[in-house]
């Protein structure tokens, strides 16, 4: 289990106003996602390789 309460979240240079996300990667092996607006709330959390992933398909799809 991953211990969130250690993780240094940074939010996305992408957010608008209050709809902001925030990731961390150090949380050994795993990139967490949440929701700034709730930081109690639930974190995604997605191996690297697919987070990588999920990046570049979002970056391709605002560029076609």
């Amino acid at each position: 289990m991953n211990d969130l309460t250690i993780a240094r979240w940074r939010r996305s240079s992408r957010s608008a106003e209050g709809e902001c996300v925030e990731v961390t990667s150090d949380l050994g092996g795993v990139v967490g996602v949440r929701d700034s607006k709730d930081i109690a709330g639930p974190v995604l959390l997605f191996d690297p390789t697919q987070w990588r992933s999920f990046v570049e398909t979002i970056k391709a799809d605002r560029l076609s």
